[in-house]
């Protein structure tokens, strides 16, 4: 049984096509569309890589739907087989607690979720329909970042806000990128040799783009930086972050802007960008350390310090941890923000040991902390896709 499965980003699309076969898959085909729906001086992109055969082709590609024409244009030239689709939907909100087969009443359940998640829920819906008119047939599925939170206990995810409220407009904390850590509790639940449901760990999904830092209990997450949207939480790329809300309403008070005039300040104009003034990316900022910028001391500075204390607040609130784990493109290959992160932990038991961290392999799970340490410091790939197709195969399992 072949898998392709879909993981939209803003302006991106990853695919992967698993062969699932003795219980076991295996990748067959992996790619990327780049710089989907982007205007610059760089064209729009897309690559494959289907065994030795490496195809990286410039083309126009101004939505996640043309993208995914792409490639499935790319699987009938190659005649390659697909015989179920797996889509990531970042926020699933109250409709969905677990990934599900699509069929009818899903997809008006996924329409109305569309506004949860504005920059995410559209691509992802535009790329599940087309999925649809090319493989109407075979059974397709939807696996939502969303839901791994849905697990977060009541006093933890509800708002200060009057119950009416809440109660009328569903307003509380959903959390996202809970694929990532679904696939990552699991992982370090093996490398461990410790069950899932008897250790407590920290969790800190670091992203060129958004991150987040996650609680997580006995398997479950207990709490997590992002809310009802990926907005709050820690400093991010061109995210905010926690920020007094009545912050909000003084800018549109002051200076007269229109609501979403606030939001693209708040989700593509603040964050590193918008302390440095010229990069969102902190490995940008890290380099610009040792030449006396301001701007960059500062970001950096604000990025560990919001990241650190969410980790702490969350060591305390789990009554101790066994594990911190950094994981994404960040946490996995930027060693620095790991040693920075970790200085002086050791109220917690946690001692990271600076020479394994320096030098930990980011394609596989690394061991950073020393001996003496009582807290396992881990670094550990990501797999979103995987973890997609995994749970796909049990739900076709049981149909």
């Amino acid at each position: 049984m072949n898998i392709l499965i879909f993981n939209c980003g803003s302006s991106s699309l990853s695919f992967k096509i698993f062969t699932h076969k003795e219980r076991e898959l295996n990748v067959i085909l992996k790619g990327k569309a780049h710089r989907v729906g982007v205007v610059g001086s760089e064209k729009s992109f897309i690559e494959f890589s289907l065994g030795e055969e490496k195809v990286r082709t410039s083309v126009d590609i101004p939505n996640h739907r043309k993208a995914a024409e792409l490639v499935f244009a790319f699987l009938k030239d190659k005649e390659i087989a697909v015989n179920s689709i797996g889509h990531r939907f970042v926020h699933g909100g109250s409709f969905f607690k677990s990934s599900t087969l699509i069929d009818e009443d899903v997809k008006e359940k996924l329409k109305l979720c569309v506004p949860l998640a504005p920059i995410h829920n559209p691509v992802s819906l535009s790329v599940i329909n087309a999925s649809f008119s090319h493989y109407s047939h075979i059974p397709q599925y939807v696996a939502f970042d969303s839901a791994f939170h849905s697990t977060i206990p009541y006093y933890a995810y509800t708002y200060a806000l009057p119950i009416d409220l809440i109660k009328k407009y569903d307003y509380r904390k959903f959390g996202f990128h809970g694929l990532s850590y679904s696939f990552v509790t699991e992982r370090v639940s093996r490398y461990l040799g410790i069950p899932i449901d008897k250790f407590k760990m920290v969790a800190c999904h670091l992203g060129t783009g958004g991150a987040s830092v996650c609680a997580i209990n006995r398997g479950h997450s207990s709490d997590t930086s992002m809310g009802y949207s990926p907005l709050p939480g820690l400093v991010m790329s061109t995210r905010s972050g926690d920020l007094d809300p009545m912050l909000t309403i003084y800018i549109l008070y002051l200076f007269g802007f229109k609501t979403d005039e606030l939001n693209d300040i708040l989700s593509k104009k603040s964050g590193l960008l918008g302390v440095s003034a010229y990069s969102s990316d902190i490995r940008d900022i890290i380099a610009h350390l040792n030449k006396e910028d301001m701007q960059s001391e500062l970001a950096f500075k604000m990025y560990i310090h919001r990241l650190k204390k969410y980790i702490g607040s969350y060591i305390a609130a789990l009554d101790g941890i066994d594990a911190l784990v950094f994981t994404d493109d960040i946490g996995v290959t930027n060693p620095g923000v790991r040693e920075k992160v970790c200085d002086n932990m050791e109220w917690c038991g946690l001692l990271l040991d600076k020479r394994l961290n320096a030098k930990a392999d980011i394609n596989t799970i690394n061991s950073l902390h020393s001996n003496s340490s009582k807290v396992a410091v881990l670094s550990v790939p990501t797999d979103e896709e995987l973890m997609i197709a995994e749970q796909g195969v049990k739900l076709l399992i049981k149909k």
